[in-house]
């Protein structure tokens, strides 16, 4: 089911000449099969079902090589991660994140990207990490 997606992102990792060894690929298709975020500890529990010799560190090595390669987003607030539907090059993100369900609604919407990067640069601030976050409730939670 997400072999496709397997396919795309050892295609990408060739072409920038980076290893996408097993376990990163596994960790892939483990957040892959994810519908929504999921924290580092539920993410290496999935990972001991396939390999029981797998640690935090192990975890969290996959985790940073699929954040630096912009295959996965961080979700600060959560603490945790969330595949990337436009993987595989630098984009800005907004996560709208509903606290009653749990539900994220990611948006990559250039109008409020680039009002946000002209407000950083106006107040001489470099942007390093564009991935906004707002909570509140869904439609679904606020009207069912």
């Amino acid at each position: 089911m997400h072999r496709p997606l397997l396919e795309r992102a050892i295609d990408i990792c060739k072409h920038k000449k980076i290893r996408f060894t097993a376990t990163r690929q596994r960790v892939f298709l483990l957040m892959a099969e994810q519908k929504g975020a999921i924290s580092a500890y539920d993410l290496l529990k999935l990972l001991q079902g396939h390999d029981t010799n797998a640690k935090p560190p192990t975890i969290y090595r996959a985790l940073d090589f699929l954040l630096e390669n912009h295959f996965i987003h961080r979700i600060e607030s959560l603490n945790a991660y969330l595949m990337c539907n436009h993987f595989g090059s630098e984009h800005p993100m907004q996560l709208l994140i509903c606290d009653n369900c749990h539900k994220i609604i990611g948006l990559t919407d250039p109008v409020i990207d680039d009002a946000f990067s002209e407000r950083a640069k106006q107040s001489g601030f470099k942007i390093t990490n564009k991935v906004l976050e707002a909570h509140g409730v869904c439609y679904n939670c606020l009207y069912n």
